[in-house]
């Protein structure tokens, strides 16, 4: 016996919302995803380069890791251009990178990005300069950051 219905709008939320959640649980798994203390290791091992993906106006407020260079997501032109402007930085698509943002949305959105274009080796430092509900972050660690007053 075969039962059809429509959902309701509340349940096709309910459902989005479930879907969500599970690919959020799924990324968080991601052998891609690499602590704060980590990546700074890597970093200062010569394995990664990392970039800071955030704004110029977060950039100027915070500062950024001071092993990083500043490449915004929020480029005019979109993703194509912020691609464009990671090649012109890195040079390699085979260059290991890890990219940071504020909380981890936009570095996870930026690794897709990246990886979707070719970039074979890309770490996401999820939890971001600020933290969030995993992890606290790099400035909460402690970790050295340099101001970046003329950043655009």
């Amino acid at each position: 016996m075969t039962v059809s219905r429509n959902l309701s709008c509340r349940e096709l939320m309910v459902l989005f919302a479930l879907i969500l959640a599970s690919r959020l649980v799924l990324a968080g798994s991601d052998a891609h995803v690499i602590t704060a203390p980590e990546a700074l290791d890597r970093v200062e091992s010569g394995e990664l380069l990392m970039v800071d993906v955030r704004s110029a106006a977060e950039w100027r407020k915070t500062g950024i890791p001071e092993p990083a260079i500043p490449v915004t997501i929020h480029q005019p032109g979109g993703p194509s251009a912020f691609y464009e402007a990671i090649m012109e930085a890195v040079g390699d698509k085979d260059r290991s990178i890890a990219v940071i943002c504020a909380t981890g949305r936009r570095s996870g959105v930026a690794r897709r990005i990246l990886t979707e274009g070719g970039f074979t080796a890309v770490f996401d430092v999820s939890e971001g300069m600020l933290g969030n509900s995993s992890e606290p972050g790099w400035i909460a660690r402690g970790l050295p950051t340099k101001s970046c007053d003329d950043c655009r």
